[in-house]
């Protein structure tokens, strides 16, 4: 039996002051080469984020993430290779994936561009977020079954109600 080809994740992190143009064609360079010699599984656009920290003294980047299977070393060799001397790359890495990791998160938030022509980044948000999910029905139902567990007195609540002489007869031993 044969394993399948492993999975790799490829982020571009592309110069926002390049060209439009320029930067998609780097990404479909990308995307030729993988589907001459593999299968290009996800291709993602997150937009013009923030960096952690300056590259090259830029502090936003355009992130691109492209997920495919490969069985041959050459194409991640070639890949790296020609990103590595690309202009308008400020950044990239190819990462194989280990078997069950999980789907990469969605990245919907506005580009930065989209963001400053009027588009507010909060109503983007709202308008790409899901609707709440039915499963928080449950968890308000959960505290209604705990509710008889919580019904019984605490075990101190009988110690603090003792009897006036039972206290005083308690005093006399703890000061001895």
């Amino acid at each position: 039996m044969t394993l399948p080809a492993p999975t790799y994740d490829l982020m571009l992190l592309l110069d926002p002051q390049a060209e439009e143009s320029e930067r998609t064609k780097i990404v479909a360079d990308a995307v030729a080469a993988i589907n001459a010699q593999g299968e290009l599984v996800r291709q993602d656009d997150w937009g013009e984020r923030p960096l952690a920290y300056p590259i090259d003294r830029k502090a936003n980047a355009d992130y691109h993430l492209l997920q495919f299977h490969v069985s041959q070393a050459a194409l991640l060799e070639s890949l790296d290779r020609s990103l590595r001397i690309t202009d308008g790359v400020i950044r990239h890495r190819i990462i194989k994936l280990a078997p069950g990791t999980p789907s990469p998160p969605e990245m919907t938030g506005p580009r930065r561009s989209e963001a400053a022509e009027g588009e507010a980044p909060a109503a983007a948000a709202e308008a790409a977020a899901p609707a709440p999910a039915p499963a928080e029905a449950p968890a308000a139902e959960a505290p209604a079954a705990e509710a008889p567990a919580t019904d019984a007195p605490p075990a101190e609540a009988p110690a603090a109600e003792a009897p006036a002489g039972d206290a005083a007869a308690a005093e006399p031993a703890e000061s001895a």
